[in-house]
């Protein structure tokens, strides 16, 4: 059983990493001849003001990446994704063998919920990276329409862990369970909100795809021994597809992740950190914080930045997001990016270790 299991894991994680190489010539010649990406350069501050430091960048370090580097990216993850999802399906129902049978990851009550978010996130993120592209110079969406969706999926999802799947609880290490009741709606909004908003560290060659893989490989662990395995086999195969993007996205970049990738992964890690949870008897949502560090890490820096700029008339980073603060004061791009894997990687065990005091 044992055996069998990990191979329900990392083969549907091979193929996917296998398939994103295979299908990443192909989305990149097409970007390319379609010229996806931004035909007007640019970055307003949170705040609202003119980004004079990310221009700085722009202008010294980023010299013309913005309108030669095709966005749309994270369409090989999700697609990759949901390809190697249907054809296992498929072949389970039309080619039942054991093995194939045992492939089959797609699930009811594992993995209908962390796809269905994937996809839905990818969409309406899909749907910003046409605007962003757009002759006219459009920005996208705007921030408050994608709140708005982020709002109302994860409150959706939210009720459908408390109503359908009776979880009324998180586990808190050392401490068993905190209750929460229908209360368990609105922390999943506000973590699907903070997760979402870390989405932004997808401003350097490489760094997205290095946090996101290690992220989700630590759940797909945490989900394995807690025997959710269906759970581990999906975000094993996240975790193959965004390796994939991540071969061709260290610099210099073929092409950036954008909205249709950060807005499925973030939705889909804090749906999957709640289901390694009470649902699974671990602590997935108490080891969020520590396993997505750099997206919190750079989500604070922001609200930081912001409100010293608000009250007391000063920045305390030269530029935010933290991570562009880094290549602001003269860290190259790509230590930059190395020493944020590096921190993910340990952050990810810590995680993992803290999630799994119960199995």
């Amino acid at each position: 059983m044992l055996t069998s299991n990990i191979v329900k894991v990392f083969i549907p994680a091979t193929a996917a990493f296998a398939l994103g190489i295979l299908l990443a010539p192909l989305l990149t010649n097409y970007l390319y001849a379609h010229k996806v990406w931004k035909k007007r350069a640019g970055k307003t501050a949170f705040d609202g003001t003119p980004a004079v430091e990310f221009e700085k960048l722009r202008t010294t370090i980023h010299t013309g990446t913005e309108t030669s580097t095709p966005r749309m990216g994270g369409i090989l993850i999700w697609v990759t994704v949901s390809l190697v999802t249907l054809v296992l399906w498929l072949l389970a129902r039309f080619v039942p063998t054991p093995l194939i049978e045992k492939l089959d990851f797609l699930s009811r009550s594992q993995t209908w919920i962390p796809l269905f978010t994937l996809l839905s996130g990818a969409l309406v993120g899909f749907v910003n990276d046409l605007l962003d592209i757009h002759p006219s110079g459009e920005r996208g969406l705007p921030l408050r329409v994608r709140l708005l969706f982020v709002t109302l999926i994860s409150g959706f999802i939210g009720w459908w862990f408390y109503a359908k799947l009776g979880m009324d609880a998180i586990g808190i290490p050392g401490d068993g369970t905190f209750f929460l009741g229908a209360g368990i709606i609105p922390l999943f909004i506000v973590v699907s909100m903070g997760l979402y908003a870390g989405g932004v560290i997808d401003g350097i060659d490489g760094l997205a795809g290095g946090v996101f893989s290690t992220a989700f490989m630590a759940y797909a662990g945490i989900a394995y021994f807690q025997n959710q395995i269906n759970l581990a086999a999906f975000s094993a195969t996240l975790t193959g597809a965004i390796l994939a993007f991540l071969w061709f996205n260290i610099p210099p970049a073929r092409f950036w992740m954008t909205e249709t990738g950060t807005m499925g992964l973030t939705l889909t890690l804090a749906v999957i950190a709640f289901m390694t949870d009470t649902p699974g008897d671990g602590y997935g949502v108490a080891a969020l914080p520590i396993i997505a560090f750099p997206l919190i890490v750079t989500v604070l820096s922001n609200i930081i930045q912001v409100a010293s700029k608000r009250f007391f008339g000063k920045k305390v980073f030269r530029i935010a997001p933290l991570h562009h603060h880094f290549e602001a004061i003269g860290w190259p791009s790509y230590k930059v990016t190395m020493r944020y894997w590096i921190i993910s990687i340990v952050c990810a065990i810590i995680g993992m270790t803290i999630a799994l005091l119960k199995s």
